[in-house]
């Protein structure tokens, strides 16, 4: 599923440099909790000779929480996936607003700066140069940016009319599948609710239209 950029052994995860962070953060020193901790001394120098005046001009830098100093804590090189503590309490919101009828996992969750960032990092993970989407009309135009520029994946469009409130049918998901068979087809992508539209999909129409058979190959 995952593409071979995704892959790579050289990822940012692998590097000797983030591994040093990560075993910052499980073993991180503290003067009196944790005397023989690790010392991270690529901001730590700099912390010290911020820490004081900060201290004394909290209304300057407005960095506090219920009265205490948060600088330290956001000084640091943040996370790739997202602040631990923010995924917390997301995955807590999700699985409220769901009736608590599911969970999320926070260590898979990964927090990233808008859509159009996630939308790229996102074609980058699963495909190839080349590889194409279905796509229902009318789209968010910012999606041939977002999701083609440095990617090089295709967008096909699934060609939907005002006559039946945009709906996806069978003929026009075929009609695209038809014409990007030249292509190599990875998958079909919706936004649900429509981004223009605003209009959402019933379970059936997502059986209908986008649960393939196995003999289809975007089932495979």
């Amino acid at each position: 599923m995952l593409s071979s950029k995704a892959m790579l052994d050289g990822n940012g995860e692998e590097s000797p440099y983030f591994q040093g962070w990560k075993e910052y953060e499980k073993n991180a020193y503290d003067d009196v909790k944790n005397p023989t901790g690790i010392i991270q001394m690529v901001y730590e120098l700099s912390l010290d000779l911020l820490k004081t005046w900060i201290e004394k001009n909290q209304d300057a830098t407005r960095l506090t929480n219920n009265g205490e100093s948060v600088f330290r804590d956001l000084a640091l090189f943040q996370d790739y996936h997202g602040l631990p503590a923010f995924k917390n309490v997301l995955a807590e919101f999700m699985a409220q607003i769901r009736g608590n009828k599911v969970s999320f996992d926070p260590r898979k969750l990964v927090l990233m700066a808008g859509a159009t960032a996630a939308s790229e990092t996102l074609m980058f993970c699963i495909a190839e140069h080349g590889d194409a989407f279905l796509l229902p009309t009318p789209y968010y135009p910012g999606y041939d940016r977002d999701l083609k520029w440095r990617t090089g994946v295709e967008l096909v469009p699934i060609h939907c009319l005002s006559s039946n409130g945009f709906k996806v049918t069978k003929f026009a998901l075929e009609e695209a599948y038809q014409q990007a068979k030249k292509l190599s087809l990875k998958g079909v992508l919706i936004t649900n609710p429509s981004n223009t539209l605003g209009t959402t999909m019933s379970h059936v129409e997502i059986d209908d239209h986008f649960y393939c058979g196995q003999e289809d190959p975007l089932n495979k």
